[in-house]
């Protein structure tokens, strides 16, 4: 398979961040777009000069040119998208979280491999230039054993009750939306899952979680210290601490840069600039390399760590007792 034919399930913001990101890429071209909302495809369709424009989510499935569909709805409704698109033989990237618990991500991943059809977790984070480089810094034990990681991710806003944030009807909350970047740091840095999990959350009139805050003990002392927020102004920030120093990623859902911090020597920041364009770029490539190979999952990202996450997320909601409708 040379060119790949894409779909958008959801038309929305986000969707407009993939197109831009996808246009940087070669042999690869997005041929539809769909939307439940009236006149929504037709409006995105038009602004990225894409050839066919959907109604419904039967249709776009049904349609033989598309090999792979992306899924940029709420998190609600990720389960019955993806769901919808492996039944019809279409390889799946979806947004983060992947789903609302880690009970339809298993469901998810038999039906995958039945169908012999790729399915990936977009959590751009992850296939940054910075935190892959991040990884290769760790792996050397640049800055010795590790201690601690300390991160948090906030964007503190006006959001009405509607909004996926607060709709507790839209799997919403912080956790979901935003925490998951600071638990994805600490997967990344500690590679296995926490031997002990406290976490406590600011519960809002929505019923969501409008703060919330998670730490994760890993053992022989290893900790990572977590939070996320839509109603805090804070830094979003990543620090990683070791024996011989620590390492600072400023904006690390973003990354660009790393503050490399040894004893007793000079600081350095190593940088990996990228175009805000180019957001979504890095794991949209992966993706389609992981396609044209006829792979069913990324080596970057398996299922397994998606399924570890969401496993997790769930945990932790059970401490809330936060339950989303259907669960």
């Amino acid at each position: 398979m040379q060119n790949i034919n894409w779909g958008i399930i959801g038309c929305g913001a986000i969707a407009h961040l993939f197109a831009q990101a996808i246009k940087k890429l070669d042999n690869c071209t997005i041929l539809a777009g769909a939307s439940l909302t009236t006149g929504r495809a037709e409006h995105y369709t038009k602004t990225h000069q894409i050839q066919r424009s959907y109604s419904d989510y039967q249709s776009i499935v049904n349609d033989p040119d598309i090999n792979a569909i992306y899924i940029a709805t709420t998190h609600n409704f990720h389960f019955e998208n993806i769901k919808l698109c492996l039944e019809h033989g279409k390889h799946v990237l979806c947004e983060k979280p992947f789903t609302v618990n880690a009970q339809q991500t298993t469901t998810l991943v038999t039906l995958a491999n039945n169908n012999n059809c790729f399915m990936m977790e977009c959590l751009w984070t992850r296939f940054l230039p910075a935190i892959k480089h991040l990884s290769h810094l760790l792996a050397q034990d640049i800055i010795g054993e590790i201690h601690t990681v300390k991160a948090s991710f906030s964007i503190c806003g006006d959001f009405p009750p509607e909004h996926r944030l607060r709709n507790k009807s839209l799997a919403g909350g912080a956790l979901l939306d935003l925490g998951i970047y600071p638990l994805t740091l600490a997967a990344i840095v500690f590679g296995e899952t926490p031997t002990h999990i406290q976490s406590s959350a600011v519960i809002g009139e929505d019923g969501v979680d409008e703060s919330s805050y998670y730490l994760l003990e890993y053992g022989q002392g290893q900790r990572a210290m977590l939070s996320a927020s839509f109603m805090e102004h804070a830094p979003s920030e990543g620090i990683i601490s070791g024996s011989r120093g620590y390492i600072r990623i400023p904006d690390f859902i973003g990354a660009q840069e790393l503050h490399l911090h040894l004893n007793n020597k000079p600081s350095k920041i190593l940088t990996f600039p990228f175009n805000k364009d180019e957001n979504f770029t890095f794991e949209i490539s992966h993706a389609i390399e992981c396609i044209r190979k006829n792979k069913n999952q990324s080596d970057i990202l398996p299922i397994d760590k998606t399924t570890a996450m969401m496993t997790l997320m769930d945990t932790i909601r059970s401490q809330w007792r936060l339950k989303y409708p259907g669960e």
